[in-house]
């Protein structure tokens, strides 16, 4: 399992803090209030939150520009492991979703990867032999340029797939699947490729990204933590 970077809005100034509040991005994307009341019946966003563990979504998030969280993504995955990116992806879900945070408040933003980490590494026992990044670490990377270039490359490589909206899926590096779609949909993927008794095509995003084979192989979940959340 492998995150790809995706922006909702790229056209949002990388200089600034927040843009707009979530609300008033919506409203003006589906055309006025009713539109935007249509869309939220149609996709029922609450239900499938709740439905998810998330009780509440801020609708009043601040939206920014998040090239910024991907690049540390990114960078924390290659690090660390996808284990850890995947832990701050979890809490900076909770971050933006829930608090209301902007994902292009940097100095926040630094403060909240550097708990996160600390707290995974202690809590997934991970063996990596790099150091802790700090929260002045994580802010200078925030403020400097290192993974733009992947992170580019990554959503014209989206683009040519015909990926222009999320949640998507990509399987064996070539089928995409809706993130909408139902449980059945992946069950029979799935089956196809157990019955098949091997995976066909590439994690077309590996070299892009720049990830390793050793990294890629640890995944971001195992067997057993997917077990533990499952019992909880």
């Amino acid at each position: 399992f492998r995150r790809v970077p995706f922006f909702l809005e790229p056209h949002y100034d990388e200089s600034k803090p927040f843009i707009e509040s979530n609300r008033d991005r919506l409203i003006k994307k589906w055309g006025g209030k009713k539109g935007w009341e249509q869309q939220k019946n149609r996709h029922d966003l609450k239900g499938r939150g709740e439905a998810a563990g998330i009780p509440h979504f801020n609708l009043d998030r601040l939206a920014s520009n998040s090239m910024a969280s991907h690049r540390l993504i990114q960078h924390v995955g290659k690090r660390y492991g996808l284990d850890i990116s995947e832990a701050l992806y979890d809490r900076l879900n909770v971050y933006y979703f829930v608090e209301g945070h902007a994902l292009n408040d940097k100095p926040r933003l630094a403060n909240v990867a550097a708990e996160s980490i600390s707290q995974s590494l202690a809590k997934n026992n991970n063996t990596t032999s790099q150091a802790l990044m700090s929260e002045k670490e994580i802010l200078e990377f925030l403020n400097g340029n290192e993974g733009r270039l992947e992170i580019e490359n990554a959503l014209r490589a989206l683009d040519q797939l015909g990926v222009h909206g999320i949640p998507k899926f990509i399987v064996e590096g070539s089928t995409v699947v809706d993130g909408a779609a139902g449980p059945d949909t992946f069950v029979r993927i799935f089956r196809e490729i157990e019955q098949r008794g091997k995976v066909e095509g590439t994690a077309i995003f590996k070299d892009i990204l720049g990830v390793d084979e050793e990294t890629l192989s640890r995944g971001s979940y195992s067997r057993e933590s997917l077990l533990m959340e499952d019992a909880s």
